[in-house]
C-alpha cells in the first residue's frame, strides 16, 4: 500500500487517514481513563473531554485535526517529515493528558482510589506511534533519524515520570508498593534472557554452520528441533521438574549450584530449546547463502578455511544472523514470561500476582516492560542490521 501512495501521491495517505480515523473515533467512543473506588473494583470509563482541562484538550484537537488533514493532502517529503512530527508531538501530549487527568481525579477521589488508562489513550498511543513508522517509511528514513526520534519521545516520557507527572496513575502507585522488587525481578527477567540466548548461542551457531555442510545430520536436527518448538511452553517446563529434582537428589553438589526441580534452571534450559531452532535455522541460511564464487577467490588467495569463515563468510552472513537472533531475543523476552510459574523470577511474577489478585495495573507493571523491551530489542537489532547492510552496499 505504501508504494502504490508513493508511486500516486495525489491520492494521499490512506493508512495516514486509518489511523487518524481510529485515533478519533477512540477518543470519541471510548474511556480515556477509567477511576474505580478502590485497588480491586471494576472502574467506570471517563472521556478525554471529561478529565481534561482545555489547553490540553485545544492542543489535541488541533493536533488529530492536523494529522487527519494531512492524509489527504498531496504527498511529499516534507508532508511526511511534518506528519511524523504532528505525531511525535501528538503522542507525548496524549501521555501528559493522561497523567495531568490523573492528578486531578486522585485529588478529588480520595487515597484510596485508583485511575487505570482507558482503551482511549492505548488506540491513540498505538495510532500515532504507527503513524509516525509509516511517515518514516515514506521517507525512507535512515537509522540515524530513526533512533534519534525514538530516543527523543522516550526522553520526554522519562522527563515526564520523573516530574511526577504520572505518579497518580494507578500502575504508578503498584510500581512504588513493588519498587525494591521491580528492579530484582527486572534484573531477574534480563539474565533468563541474556543466559538462554547466549547457550543457544553457543549451541546453535556452531550446529547450524556444520549442517551447510553436512546433509546427512539436517534433517534429523531440524526434525527434533521442530518437534521442540511444537511443545507448549508451560508443558516443557513442566516436563523438566521431575528429572531436574531426581538429578538434584542423586548429585546434591549440584543443588549447591541452582540445579533443582523448580526456578532458574529449568527456565534457561526449557528457554534455550526455545531459542535453538531459529538460531540454527538462520545460522544455516546465512552461511549456505554465501556466494560459492566469494569462497573460491578466498581460497585462491591462500585463505584457510579458517579465515574464510572469520574474513569472508562471517561478515556477509551478520545481516542474516542479525535477523535471527532478533527473533530469537524477542522470543524468549516473552516467554520469559511465563517461567515465572515454576519460580525462576521474571517480570512474570507481576503478571501471574496480578492475575490472582485481579488487579490489572499489577498485571500491566509486568506487562508493559516487556513489550517495551521487546519492541526496543527489535528496533535496536534492525537499526544496527540498517547500518551493516548500507556499509556493505557497493
Amino acid at each position: 500500500m505504501t508504494e502504490a501512495v508513493a508511486a500516486n501521491p495525489a491520492r494521499g495517505n490512506r493508512v495516514l487517514l486509518v489511523l487518524a480515523g481510529l485515533g478519533w473515533l477512540g477518543m470519541i467512543g471510548a474511556g480515556f481513563v477509567s477511576l474505580a473506588p478502590n485497588r480491586l473494583m471494576s472502574g467506570r470509563p471517563l472521556s478525554l473531554w471529561m478529565v481534561t482541562d482545555w489547553p490540553t484538550l485545544a492542543g489535541i484537537t488541533v493536533l488529530g485535526a492536523a494529522l487527519l488533514a494531512a492524509a489527504f493532502r498531496p504527498q511529499g517529503k516534507a508532508l511526511h517529515r511534518a506528519t511524523a512530527l504532528i505525531a511525535a508531538l501528538l503522542l507525548l501530549l496524549i501521555f501528559f493528558a493522561a497523567g495531568r487527568a490523573a492528578e486531578a481525579l486522585s485529588a478529588a477521589a480520595g487515597p484510596v482510589a485508583r485511575i487505570s488508562l482507558g482503551t482511549a489513550f492505548w488506540l491513540t498511543i498505538s495510532c500515532t506511534s504507527l503513524a509516525i513508522v509509516d511517515s518514516f517509511q515514506r521517507l525512507k528514513a535512515g537509522p540515524v533519524l530513526r533512533i534519534g526520534t525514538a530516543l527523543a519521545v522516550c526522553a520526554s516520557v522519562a522527563v515526564m515520570a520523573a516530574g511526577g507527572v504520572f505518579d497518580a496513575l494507578s500502575i504508578m502507585v503498584e510500581y512504588r508498593s513493588h519498587q525494591t522488587s521491580f528492579a530484582h525481578e527486572l534484573a531477574r527477567h534480563g539474565v533468563l534472557v541474556l543466559g538462554s540466548v547466549g547457550a543457544g548461542l553457543a549451541i546453535g551457531v556452531p550446529l547450524g554452520i556444520k549442517l551447510t555442510s553436512s546433509l546427512r545430520l539436517r534433517g534429523p536436527v531440524f526434525g527434533t528441533l521442530n518437534l521442540l518448538q511444537t511443545v507448549p511452553s508451560v508443558a516443557l517446563f513442566g516436563l523438566l521438574i521431575a528429572p531436574l529434582s531426581l538429578l538434584a537428589a542423586a548429585v546434591p553438589a549440584l543443588k549447591a549450584f541452582g540445579v533443582e526441580g523448580i526456578g532458574a534452571t529449568p527456565a534457561l534450559i526449557a528457554l534455550t530449546c526455545y531459542a535453538l531452532l531459529p538460531i540454527v535455522r538462520y545460522t544455516y541460511s546465512a552461511f549456505s547463502g554465501v556466494d560459492p564464487v566469494v569462497i573460491e577467490a578466498g581460497l585462491g588467495v591462500g585463505f584457510t578455511r579458517g579465515q574464510i569463515l572469520w574474513r569472508v563468510s562471517l561478515p556477509l552472513a551478520t545481516p542474516v544472523l542479525l535477523a535471527g537472533l532478533r527473533i530469537v531475543l524477542i522470543q524468549s523476552i516473552g516467554l520469559a514470561v511465563v517461567a515465572a510459574l515454576i519460580g525462576a523470577g521474571g517480570l512474570g511474577t507481576f503478571v501471574f500476582q496480578g492475575i490472582g489478585q485481579d488487579a490489572v495495573d499489577l498485571v500491566l507493571l509486568g506487562t508493559l516492560p516487556t513489550i517495551f523491551l521487546a519492541l526496543a530489542t527489535d528496533f535496536t537489532l534492525k537499526s544496527v542490521t540498517s547500518i551493516l547492510q548500507q556499509r556493505m552496499a557497493p
